[in-house]
């Protein structure tokens, strides 16, 4: 008997581990999607820009152009005969029928030292790009005129945004 007691020692430590009844676990698998879209673009034509015209600056005041490229004076500025204003436009290119956000900064147009300080106003706020991913806007503005500027022809920028939404 002192035989069999080692023997069944020998078979339990080496018997192997117990397996979980049927139905204690499950798995199942999982499902992953991506999908990588056309990066938004947004292009400035080089012949564009946001005109504010020729214009006498009287005591100061200023020019507004709106988003359609109409213009008008405030104050004591008045237009020359033949002068002619334009709001500056942007083409958008990206993901089709995906909708962006548009914003815009002011800027300071110079001539020489002096600086003349403006704000924009774009079209619109947002868009929707086409079916086939384009889009575009305009911007207009109001330039504020010092009755001390210098006479000569004033340049700057600004800056203009898209982003998806």
């Amino acid at each position: 008997m002192n035989r069999l007691y080692p023997a069944a020692l020998i078979a339990l430590a080496t018997a192997s581990p117990a397996v979980a009844a049927p139905g204690n676990t499950a798995t199942a698998t999982g499902t992953a999607t991506a999908t990588v879209v056309a990066p938004i673009v947004l292009t400035h034509p080089a012949s564009a820009s946001l005109n504010f015209g020729r214009f006498t600056r009287g005591t100061g005041g200023s020019v507004t152009v709106t988003a359609t490229g109409s213009g008008s004076v405030g104050s004591d500025v008045t237009f020359v005969p033949g002068s002619s204003t334009t709001a500056d436009s942007f083409t958008v290119a990206g993901d089709a029928n995906r909708s962006y956000s548009i914003s815009t900064t002011g800027g300071n147009v110079s001539s020489g030292g002096t600086s003349l300080a403006f704000t924009t106003t774009p079209s619109a706020t947002t868009g929707t790009l086409s079916s086939t991913g384009t889009g575009s806007f305009t911007v207009g503005g109001t330039l504020t005129v010092s009755g001390t500027a210098p006479t000569g022809a004033y340049t700057g920028t600004y800056s203009a945004t898209v982003a998806y939404n």
